[in-house]
């Protein structure tokens, strides 16, 4: 899917384009933005996402799978040739969990560095980035909305991906960070393997999950929390069911508040769809049909720990992420 907006780049300096490529353990985006170097303000150029399930199967055999590579070396050519085609006068390509954990990461790397050659014109490499810098990227591109709104801190920001889900706390900067390996590919691939997830297949998933929060819990501290902010598709799918959109709409997703209960609600209904009922949904992407269950059981268990630790009454959504914050960092 992709959306643009007229090309508004301006040649007098105050403004640089760049390209930014977030490559994760399901999808691959892309973002081209001009970047006000005085006011760090983001406008879009062009936004794009595909599914590619670069991680599929990585949790089990510690290896990306060849048409998972060639699927997404085919969609980084493409993004190269749109930041050659936009003018993108500097690009980073950002890869996290899959990349991190495969044995032949290096394969990958050297795909990536080939395709920005030939369509971008300069060799791009990808940074298979720690945790810990996933986590400051996604705070970066999250919070500047929210402070911009008017939403007190303390934050807690979660980016919940497809093999590792950060939790970062902070207000104006990042105070404290950690990434776990739960995510909603990780977690499907290792427990939800029936159509719909069977109980005892939940519990099991919910064990691992609950043992992943605490660990984030003693690392970063809940207590204090006074906004809860979800980022990346799980948590805007959820939250477009919670809003029964008629399609996908980023922008009426984008900062949208819900209710705790109305959130978990969401959640535990798209648990335990199959997945034939998940894919007449409007706006549920084909690509997170099979993992949207394990990512809305993920994030009801996020919630519902900030609920009963922080008093949270409601959840933000947020369109922006660590995309935005890759973006950002090349400033």
């Amino acid at each position: 899917m992709s959306d643009s907006t007229p090309d508004t780049h301006d040649a007098s300096g105050t403004t640089v384009r760049v390209g930014a490529v977030d490559c994760g353990t399901n999808s691959i985006r892309l973002l081209v933005a001009d970047i006000d170097r005085g006011t760090r303000a983001v406008t879009d150029v062009l936004r794009r996402m595909e599914i590619v399930r670069l991680g599929h199967g990585v949790d089990r055999t510690g290896v990306i799978a060849p048409e998972s590579m060639q699927r997404t070396l085919r969609v980084a050519a493409e993004y190269a040739a749109s930041c050659r085609e936009l003018g993108a006068e500097r690009v980073r390509f950002v890869a996290t969990s899959a990349s991190r954990d495969a044995r032949n990461a290096g394969e990958f790397v050297e795909g990536v560095r080939r395709a920005f050659a030939e369509h971008w014109g300069a060799d791009v490499t990808p940074e298979v980035v720690s945790g810990d810098e996933e986590a400051s990227l996604s705070f970066t591109g999250a919070t500047g909305d929210l402070v911009g709104g008017g939403v007190p801190g303390p934050y807690l920001v979660v980016d919940l991906g497809g093999g590792s889900t950060e939790f970062v706390r902070g207000t104006d900067a990042v105070e404290a960070a950690r990434s776990v390996d739960v995510g909603c590919v990780r977690m499907t691939e290792r427990h939800l393997l029936s159509d719909p997830p069977t109980p005892d297949q939940i519990a099991a998933a919910t064990r691992d999950v609950d043992a992943a929060i605490d660990a984030a819990a003693a690392e970063v501290g809940f207590d204090g929390i006074r906004a809860l902010v979800g980022l990346a598709g799980s948590v805007t799918t959820i939250t477009a069911h919670r809003l029964r959109l008629p399609t996908y709409e980023p922008e009426r997703i984008h900062l949208a508040r819900g209710g705790v209960d109305e959130t978990l609600a969401a959640c535990a209904d798209l648990l335990a769809m199959t997945r034939e009922r998940r894919a007449a949904l409007p706006y549920m992407h084909p690509g997170r049909v099979d993992v949207i269950g394990a990512g809305a059981l993920v994030w009801s268990r996020i919630v519902t720990r900030l609920r009963d630790r922080a008093g949270i009454g409601e959840v933000i959504t947020s369109e922006h992420d660590i995309l935005d914050g890759i973006a950002l960092s090349q400033v």
